[in-house]
């Protein structure tokens, strides 16, 4: 009896592999992302500014351009302009 209850069983079908990553997920998942959230550690003050939607739009542009994010390429500036000794 157990061999015919196995032959009449459905045969499942083989799962194949899992597709590949495409690029933007790659990228998002980068090997440096631990280092950025190093980075970001130090930062423990969040701060909200109100902005037209052009300059945001000019803002993540030039960052993309110059390889940082906005958050980053904005602290660096930050930093510049008012992260001297002066209170």
């Amino acid at each position: 009896m157990t061999a015919s209850a196995s032959s009449a069983a459905p045969k499942r079908a083989p799962i194949g592999r899992r597709p590949a990553a495409d690029p933007a997920s790659t990228w998002v998942r980068q090997a440096d992302a631990p280092e950025v959230a190093a980075k970001a550690s130090i930062y423990t003050a969040r701060l909200t500014i109100d902005v037209t939607p052009a300059l945001r739009g000019r803002i993540k542009v030039i960052a993309f351009e110059r390889g940082f994010t906005a958050a980053e390429m904005l602290r660096g500036l930050l930093e510049r302009e008012y992260g001297g000794d002066q209170p």
